[in-house]
């Protein structure tokens, strides 16, 4: 329902949702970061990425699980 294109040449990242039957790519927020709408919790920020600062990327990962439409999506799934 979603997927990552990451073009290494062109320095970007793209990540695209299935809505009404298209892939439409999802927008970067203000913050720089994209954010799943599939799976609440999952966000990549994308200079970060795209300039190897990988303690960044994790924090801003960790910042998504622990925010609350993480854990409402974890009880959904019974694991929370």
């Amino acid at each position: 329902q979603e997927y990552l294109v990451w073009q290494v040449y062109e320095q970007r990242i793209d990540w695209f949702s299935l809505q009404d039957g298209d892939y439409v790519a999802l927008p970067i927020e203000a913050d720089g970061v994209i954010r799943s709408l599939i799976f609440p919790g999952l966000w990549l920020d994308l200079q970060a990425m795209l300039t190897n600062r990988m303690p960044q990327v994790l924090t801003t990962l960790q910042a998504g699980l622990n925010a609350e439409p993480h854990q409402v999506f974890l009880k959904r799934l019974g694991q929370g």
